[in-house]
């Protein structure tokens, strides 16, 4: 509780790494902070692959918010779904179920971050799970491991190819390592555990319609990066265009003006984020543009047009030079908060965001990795040696590392997989919304009915 009201009162929407390290830079005594977070808890969202591909459990990448925070006594965490925000009158409105909550605000700091993007064909989501929360993951979980199951019980050859046929859309960060782990879940880990099929058999594909694989990374890296996927065994295919998804494949249109079509049981997008449908409510209330993204447009210091209270950071916030990746988030969301405390202790205040690049690392396989910093470019051992290591340093609470280190070990210097545990409910949960006639991308859960709320911005993806 907050006793006083005489202390600053600053709402943080979202519990992603703009919202939760602006939460945790805003520790002052002469400010009450209220985190709203859809989910309760602070998904390492970097990481999702390797829960989907069974490295990791969920828990050491998605810490409780309210444990990170415990110590922070003038944080209070609500998890429900911002359904308003009132620029006008300084509110925000959230909905847990059916509980509604209504927040005054004297300092707004927006971090919604950004889903998955279909690029207008949404239906997709039903076939292809994209990589942007837990379910995502564990129903991705489900579906690798499930295909290999049901191929050892399938009599049709046809029908076992297409079930060892695993396809993942976008040859980003994302898309590299989720394809690079499938391949090895087959190549080592699953290899001798089945008796009629041999899971070494599984086709691993890779599309984009770039002409490149992990093109921010530069010809060189990317060339590198493709050489050492082929080499794994996953087929890479470049300047291809989805156009289709269905169950039991999809339709690829090449540069050459043909099509393929791909008969594939379990598919992965990784191809295109959208900002949070939060990013227009504030910017149509501001008279802010968006990209084509779906990222509010801000100011050089991450505030809305007309409204220096209000921040937007992270993946929800365009700003020239800085890209969607965590770092990316964390400075914005520290910006925001040292331009808040600055204000109240009548400080100078910090001018334009200016975003320090750190550098970007994507892995490939076991003991291979990708790393660009500055100047400095590398590739393979050093580099995946550098990525474990960053990664393991930016994760949230010591036990996650040690667990997480744990894993690391089992996984890295054997064939083991720690985490393999599927249920039946994370495979069939989204076509059983979908057959339900419910928009699978914005559904509430009210006891054991869905309910469509067609008021409520598509938040809770």
């Amino acid at each position: 509780m907050f006793p006083s009201r005489d202390r600053h009162n600053v709402v943080v929407i979202g519990s992603g790494f703009g919202g939760l390290f602006a939460t945790k830079a805003l520790d002052a005594p002469d400010t009450k902070v209220t985190l709203v977070g859809k989910t309760s808890h602070h998904l390492f969202q970097p990481l999702l692959y390797q829960v989907a591909t069974g490295i990791l459990s969920e828990g050491e990448i998605a810490p409780p918010t309210r444990e990170i925070l415990r110590r922070q006594s003038n944080a209070r965490v609500i998890q429900g779904l911002v359904t308003d925000i009132d620029l006008e009158h300084k509110t925000v409105t959230s909905r847990f179920h059916d509980k509604e909550t209504v927040l005054p605000y004297d300092s707004l700091i927006v971090a919604a971050g950004a889903g998955q993007s279909y690029f207008g064909n949404d239906h997709f989501a039903v076939f292809a799970p994209g990589m942007k929360s837990i379910d995502d993951a564990l129903e991705l979980r489900s579906r690798i491991f499930g295909a290999f199951e049901l191929a050892e019980m399938e009599e049709s050859p046809q029908d076992k190819e297409r079930l060892l046929t695993f396809v993942v859309i976008g040859a980003g960060p994302t898309g590299v390592e989720m394809a690079g782990q499938i391949r090895e879940l087959a190549n080592t880990t699953l290899a001798r555990e089945f008796r009629r099929i041999d899971s070494r058999d599984a086709r691993v594909i890779l599309l984009d319609g770039a002409p490149t694989v992990l093109g921010a990374f530069g010809d060189r890296l990317g060339g590198k990066a493709k050489k050492a996927l082929e080499d794994m065994g996953v087929e890479v295919k470049l300047n291809a265009l989805v156009t289709d998804v269905d169950d039991t494949g999809l339709t690829v249109k090449h540069k050459d003006g043909s099509t393929e079509r791909i008969e594939s049981a379990c598919k992965v997008w990784a191809a295109g984020v959208q900002g949070n449908a939060l990013g227009k409510v504030v910017a149509d209330a501001a008279g802010a543009e968006l990209d084509r993204a779906g990222r509010v447009k801000v100011q050089p210091d991450l505030t809305l047009p007309g409204h220096p209270e209000v921040f937007v950071v992270g993946d929800l916030a365009f700003v020239e030079g800085v890209p969607g990746v965590a770092q990316g988030a964390i400075q914005g969301g520290q910006h925001a908060a040292r331009k808040i405390l600055a204000r109240l202790r009548g400080e100078q205040e910090p001018g334009a965001f200016k975003y320090v690049d750190k550098g970007s690392m994507a892995t490939i396989s076991k003991f291979n990795a990708i790393a660009s910093i500055g100047k400095l470019r590398l590739a393979g051992f050093s580099a995946w040696v550098m990525w474990l290591a960053v990664h393991l340093l930016a994760m949230v609470g010591f036990k996650a590392r040690v667990t997480t280190l744990l894993h690391w070990v089992i996984t890295f210097l054997g064939n083991g997989r720690a985490e393999r545990v599927t249920t039946n409910q994370q495979l069939v949960g989204r076509l059983a919304l979908k057959q339900l006639g419910q928009n699978i991308s914005g559904p509430l859960l009210r006891g054991d009915k869905v309910v469509q709320e067609e008021k409520a911005p598509r938040q809770w993806d």
